[in-house]
């Protein structure tokens, strides 16, 4: 590693001296400093989940307005997150790391000078899509942090990343609820996260490493967008994280428009269900490193599918109590499928390089080559489901006054994610299409150990 500019030249995790005498330290400090970067990403991105609790008949917007509003702001956080993938392997994770925490500036001090009345929807729309770019810092980070660690440790490393990322959902809206109790307005919440974007850059630059072996891999990419197992996981991953950005965008604005709370109501009740999601995140990891990703992922869906048809219940009956614990424990559902789906990815690529015949380090490296590659296609479309989710409900509000029509098309979904994880990963062991493709005839592992 070169003293100046930071670079490891020599990484192998899967060494197991290497990796207690020297390896693991390295990881959890690049690990620690990712999760504050990604973390504060994620509550600029979600910022105006909270801002539009702050609009009222002042700003002149309807309901449908915030939602198209949120549902924009999702989308290019999705977009953003391929381009953010590829940028670890062009820059290096370190430094990518740098300037997309600086990056975080643009949209914070953009929202700090226009959000106020009289400020037009348009104005307010063009903002709010600078501020996807919070939502590309998941991308890079997850494919930098799953470099630096060995397969047996990526479930617990990938789950506390993407978790300490996610609670910056509940923090920025209990961050709100503490600025509206307090008579304070947006700029107030705004300026508070100036200053933290810029501490949260300086420390990448102190104690953060890149890797010169993910360096310049960008063909990795290509692979992974070839390979059918990324689109496949996309989707699956669509019903997980893209129910939790969804939520997390769409959650106070339900609670308004259907249930009549005020803003200050809202806020009480928005960050629970967000702050559960995020902690039980890591264990969904666990979960997967001890049983196997696809058995966790499928039970979890199921889970989801029951918590959404009591949804639809309360939704119809108008039972507040009952329907803010059932969104909580979907909230979590969530979480525990965010961590147990992204542990299937370097398990999948892992198997796929077994069954063609790779062994040792050499099949090690081509699962995190891949799996790192594709983390940031899955995330990218998995998050597309946030913008389906807000879109679903705007429509559903306009055609019938609430959101019940809404909850019916995610409860039909998560029983399509359900079938799709059985049949591709519960029924078949891994690589036996590409193995019967080679006429091989060794031992395959299961999808489900995974």
């Amino acid at each position: 590693m070169t003293a100046a500019g930071k670079w490891i030249q020599q990484w192998d995790p899967e060494d197991e001296t290497f990796w207690n005498e020297t390896g693991e330290k390295i990881a959890k400090r690049n690990l620690f400093f990712s999760v504050l970067s990604e973390h504060i990403g994620f509550s600029i991105w979600t910022m105006w989940s909270v801002l539009v609790l702050f609009m009222g008949p002042e700003y002149g917007l309807t309901p449908a307005d915030k939602f198209l509003l949120t549902s924009m702001v999702t989308l290019v956080g999705a977009v953003v997150r391929v381009p953010y993938t590829f940028a670890v392997a062009i820059f290096g994770g370190r430094n990518w790391t740098i300037i997309s925490a600086g990056l975080l500036l643009v949209p914070t001090v953009a929202a700090f000078a226009v959000v106020k009345p009289g400020t037009s929807f348009d104005t307010l729309l063009w903002i709010g899509l600078l501020a996807g770019v919070g939502g590309g810092n998941f991308a890079s980070s997850m494919t930098n942090i799953n470099a630096f660690f060995p397969l047996r440790k990526k479930g617990w490393a990938l789950g506390l990343n993407a978790g300490g990322g996610n609670i910056g959902v509940p923090v920025i809206q209990l961050v709100a609820l503490a600025v509206i109790g307090a008579s304070g307005g947006p700029r107030v919440l705004l300026g508070i996260y100036i200053p933290l974007i810029v501490v949260a850059a300086v420390l990448a630059a102190l104690y953060m490493d890149n890797l010169a072996t993910v360096k310049n891999d960008t063909g990795a990419a290509k692979d992974a967008v070839k390979d059918a197992h990324t689109w496949i996981m996309s989707f699956l991953y669509i019903g997980t994280f893209g129910s939790f950005i969804g939520y997390a965008f769409a959650f106070g604005q339900v609670l308004q428009v259907q249930f009549g709370r005020t803003p200050l109501q809202a806020a009480y009740l928005t960050f629970i269900g967000p702050l559960l999601g995020s902690l039980i995140r890591p264990v969904g990891g666990w979960l997967a490193d001890k049983y196997g990703g696809a058995k966790i992922s499928l039970y979890n869906y199921v889970g989801m599918a029951a918590a959404t048809a009591v949804l639809v219940v309360a939704s119809m009956q108008k039972s507040l109590p009952l329907f803010v614990s059932v969104f909580v424990v979907l909230f979590m559902l969530s979480g525990l499928g965010n961590g147990s789906t992204f542990k299937m990815i370097p398990g999948i690529f892992q198997a796929k390089a077994l069954a063609r015949g790779l062994e040792g380090e050499e099949a090690a490296a081509y699962g995190r080559r891949l799996s790192g590659a594709s983390m940031g296609l899955i995330g990218a479309v998995g998050a597309l489901g946030g913008v389906g989710i807000n879109m679903a409900f705007r429509q559903s509000f306009l055609s019938n006054g609430s959101g019940t029509g809404a909850f019916v098309v995610f409860l039909a979904f998560y029983a399509l994610c359900f079938g799709v994880t059985w049949a591709v990963y519960l029924r078949r062991p891994v690589g036996e299409a590409e193995a019967e493709a080679a006429a091989e005839a060794k031992p395959q592992l299961s999808y489900a150990e995974v």
